[in-house]
């Protein structure tokens, strides 16, 4: 296996929001360990009220699509409302296809399935914060 210092890292803030425990605990370490800054949401709202009380310091959203309270699509565009130029990478294992393209033709960044691997989300991360479309 790599190790995790092979891998683009960053001085960006990132904000990752999911509502699986599991998946922040394992990219909060390993984007941490790469030099990003990173918070936190555990659903949509809470990522909409996140990036409007931070303007201008969220780099990028990393966010999932299925979600308690407002779920990644209605956050998505609540997002780009604040922020048109908002950088939001797309995350889910349970996805319809026609959301996901109706996304990206907002803008979107890409999309990454799930379960995730570590070095595709990684590159797909500097990928999306580089302005280079990302799919995984």
């Amino acid at each position: 296996m790599a190790n995790i210092n092979d891998f683009p890292g960053g001085t960006e803030t990132i904000l990752i929001v999911d509502d699986q425990e599991t998946i922040w605990d394992f990219l909060i370490e390993a984007l941490q360990m790469l030099g990003y800054s990173v918070l936190l949401a555990e659903n949509g709202q809470d990522a909409i009220e996140i990036y409007e009380a931070n303007p201008g310091a969220v780099d990028l959203v990393l966010m999932d699509m299925i979600m308690p309270k407002v779920g990644g699509s209605e956050a998505f565009t609540r997002i780009r409302e604040i922020d048109p130029n908002a950088k939001i990478l797309l995350s889910s294992g349970f996805v319809n296809e026609e959301d996901i393209q109706h996304l990206l033709e907002q803008g979107a960044c890409g999309f990454l399935s799930k379960p995730h691997r570590l070095p595709v989300v990684i590159q797909a991360v500097r990928d999306a914060l580089d302005g280079k479309g990302v799919s995984a």
